[in-house]
């Protein structure tokens, strides 16, 4: 029996509530059928939802709690998405396209991130400042008030999670908008929330287009602070909206990631970094090992085992795909298939050379196949646009000052690797290389303790780890005259 619903509500204020704008057909890039309904949210019931999130923080009832007190309750939401792991992968399975062994990897990578934060709620603390005789002056860290969060939906659990934890862990309420392509799993954060016993108005879930709802969320006077993952256009068109109320943001824009590969690198691990960083989730994350710079003493060799690689994956409907494994689903929509495609067609045009795939599956759903460029050299589009689909393209090189240029020739700094079992030269490479976070021998080497955000066109603001605990704070210094 399945666990999706026929139609999706809004959550505003504690209530469920139909949507004021027309309802959303949400299908199963897999096959085209429509899955479920989901009712859209009108700008003035964004209003209502920033409204009821305002009222909480201004009724104070989060921050008069004690800190581990918040962190129970966020730990509490973590444990109802793992009580309920295999219906929620099943839905966030039929609507994004993933593998059900993946959606039961975002479920449980969700729960992660909430009892991390849920944990870290009362490691806030101030600190005192001598300034001598006569005074006490020491300093706190105070919830910014209304989050409003923008979420993508490639990983839709996970990045919420990642959102809403340090949030309410500060004491901040939050807005959440749900993707357009993946909505409905969003429904169990409101029920992680009642079941958590959160405020009223702490935690508001709707759905809404981008274009009228996004935007009028963005651009509310009474937000406090935006976070925002997606694309650099509608990341920018964000950030103008939230500055022209001085808003503070957190945006993570995406990333054209390399991993450079030395002679002496461990192949085999190599191998599992490949299957892990360009065709996981499809190729659809952020820090794709979407690059591999090779040495060219050892490149022939590294571009056939990325071939095997390529061809060892297995691609089928997500539904089908139950055990942890070398398989794929589809993409998350014809029109990002589309896009792809348009990008590899563009470098064959470029003289890059294809050693598998290259192309669509004659078969219905939006299922691309794992692809390998040989032969890419830094001029071409296919190396400096994020193409977000699993698509791996390598480049030659010979001296290190190459490998770097190569490596940091894009706009964006999101994150880099390293391959090499020589710890000095690795680290003289994670120093040259403009990302936020540099993977060594592994890629995706860390966690929901690390921390996370780019350079350039990344975006700014750290997500993850107790950095991100600081973007929902604002430092306020008490001076105390005791003479």
């Amino acid at each position: 029996m399945s666990a999706v619903d026929s139609h999706y509500l809004n959550y505003i204020n504690g209530q469920w509530v139909e949507g004021e704008d027309d309802n959303l057909a949400v299908e199963n890039p897999c096959s085209g059928e429509v899955v479920a309904t989901q009712a859209m949210a009108s700008n003035a019931q964004v209003d209502q939802a920033v409204q009821a999130a305002k009222r909480c923080h201004e009724s104070r009832e989060l921050i008069k709690m004690r800190p581990i007190e918040r962190g129970r309750m966020i730990q509490r939401m973590a444990q109802y998405f793992l009580d309920n792991v295999d219906e929620i992968a099943q839905v966030l399975c039929l609507e994004s396209g993933k593998p059900l062994w993946e959606a039961e990897m975002d479920t449980r990578s969700c729960a992660n991130f909430l009892e991390y934060y849920g944990n870290q709620a009362s490691t806030v603390e101030g600190k005192s400042i001598p300034l001598g005789d006569g005074y006490f002056d020491f300093t706190v860290h105070e919830p910014l008030g209304v989050s409003a969060q923008i979420i993508p939906w490639n990983f839709p659990l996970e990045i919420t999670a990642r959102g809403i934890g340090p949030a309410l862990a500060t004491g901040n309420a939050c807005v959440v908008k749900s993707p357009e392509l993946d909505p409905l799993s969003h429904k169990y954060f409101a029920l992680a929330a009642e079941a958590a016993g959160l405020p009223t108005g702490a935690l508001n879930v709707i759905c809404g287009h981008g274009r009228t709802a996004g935007a009028a969320l963005s651009s509310h006077p009474d937000i406090n602070q935006m976070v925002f993952t997606g694309s650099v256009a509608t990341g920018t068109a964000v950030a103008v909206e939230a500055a022209k109320n001085i808003v503070p943001c957190v945006l993570e824009l995406g990333g054209k990631s390399a991993g450079i590969v030395y002679p002496d690198a461990d192949l085999d691990k190599l191998e599992d970094s490949i299957r892990w960083g360009i065709f996981f989730n499809s190729g659809q994350v952020c820090s794709a090992f979407s690059r591999l710079v090779v040495h060219e003493d050892i490149y022939d060799e590294v571009v056939e085992r990325a071939t095997n690689v390529a061809q060892s994956i297995s691609v089928d409907d997500g539904i089908n795909l139950k055990e942890f494994g070398p398989t794929m689903g589809a993409m998350i929509s014809m029109g990002q298939l589309e896009r792809a495609d348009g990008l590899v067609q563009n470098a064959i045009g470029q003289g890059a050379r294809v050693t598998t795939g290259g192309s669509r599956y004659n078969r219905p759903g939006a299922f691309y196949q794992p692809t390998i460029f040989a032969d890419v050299t830094p001029d071409m589009e296919i190396n400096t646009t994020e193409v977000f689909g699993p698509v791996l393209s390598t480049l030659k090189f010979s001296a290190d000052e190459e490998a770097y240029a190569i490596a940091n020739g894009t706009d964006f700094g999101l994150v880099s690797g390293v391959f090499t079992q020589d710890l000095d030269r690795a680290n003289r490479a994670a120093r040259a290389m403009r990302a936020g976070q540099v993977y060594v021998n592994e890629w995706f080497a860390g966690g929901a303790e690390t921390p996370f955000g780019g350079f350039g066109k990344s975006g700014y603001g750290r997500e993850k780890g107790r950095d991100a605990l600081y973007n929902y704070t604002a430092t306020k210094n008490i001076g105390i005259a005791i003479g």
